[in-house]
């Protein structure tokens, strides 16, 4: 076998070996063909094995798997004219093969670039508090126009995430001050909150103190009360004991027993070294007295002796 011979050999096997792998291929299932044959629509094969004629079709490969696009960065003005810098995702899929290969040159470039001009024009009727506490009704906002308009090349907008929205500093220093004037006014009010409870806290013991004071006082004075009313009791039943006593004595008592005991009074009396003048209201009762009982104290003299 010559030489020329096993290059036409080894020719045809390339050649053979090229119509094969360029006519059967072999598709995941997330993958499909858009094939063109000779420059006109002929269909979406695939996934799994997949015939293209060589020479005569065109297959171009789609992914139909979710994927995402990284928007940069992008400067957007409020509808209060205040200028912030936002970045976010969009996430994505291709529904229709042949639409986001035939209708648009790069679908991604072009999605990028509506999703700026989108964002911009959603900002711009939003004021910038609303941007900065609204961030899912605008994440909503922007995953429906972006839907709508990219439906015509067969995308399907699954979900927009706002990663950063960066205001001026100007506006970030009146923020900062603002929220620490809220933390400050908080922090005021949880202070003014804790000082009213305790003060409630407070009058409430001070208000049981009282209370327990004045029962204690009540008691207290209740039971010296009653001890004093017991002491008076027993103080008039010895009263009344001894006048009892004095009255049984005084009925066994004459004249003359009385007189004796005014005498051993004035006797008494008399012991003392100052000078005394005794004048008795009833003077005849008293000579008659006086007499009666100097003769008793004679008599009873004479009997000692």
């Amino acid at each position: 076998m010559g030489e020329a011979t096993v290059i036409i050999v080894v020719v045809l096997v390339v050649l053979v070996l090229w119509v094969l792998t360029s006519t059967f291929r072999i598709l995941p299932e997330y993958e499909r063909f858009v094939i063109l044959f000779l420059g006109r629509y002929a269909g979406t094969r695939g996934p799994g094995v997949t015939i293209v004629l060589p020479l005569l079709e065109t297959a171009n490969k789609v992914d139909l798997r979710e994927k995402f696009l990284d928007i940069p960065a992008q400067t957007a003005i409020t509808k209060d004219n205040a200028s912030i810098l936002i970045d976010f995702l969009v996430y994505y899929r291709i529904v229709d093969p042949m639409l986001a290969r035939l209708k648009v040159e790069n679908v991604e470039r072009a999605s990028v670039n509506i999703a700026t001009t989108t964002l911009r024009a959603v900002i711009g009727d939003i004021d910038l508090d609303d941007v900065l506490s609204k961030r899912e009704e605008i994440n909503d906002v922007l995953r429906t126009k972006l839907d709508e308009a990219t439906e015509r090349w067969g995308m399907k907008i699954t979900t927009v995430e706002i990663r950063e929205i960066e205001p001026p500093r100007a506006i970030l220093d009146a923020m900062q001050q603002q929220m620490s004037a809220e933390r400050e006014r908080r922090a005021q009010v949880t202070r003014a909150q804790g000082e009213r409870e305790a003060a409630i806290t407070v009058a409430e013991g001070a208000k049981q103190a009282a209370i327990l004071k004045a029962q204690g006082e009540q008691e207290a004075a209740v039971l010296y009360a009653e001890g004093e009313r017991k002491s008076q009791l027993l103080k008039a039943q010895g009263y009344a004991a001894a006048l009892e006593a004095i009255y049984a004595k005084a009925q066994v008592l004459d004249e003359k027993t009385m007189a004796l005991q005014y005498m051993q009074m004035l006797e008494e009396i008399g012991k003392s070294p100052s000078t005394k003048f005794v004048l008795p209201m009833e003077l005849v009762s008293m000579v008659e007295k006086f007499a009666s009982s100097a003769g008793l104290m004679v008599n009873n003299g004479n009997g000692r002796s």
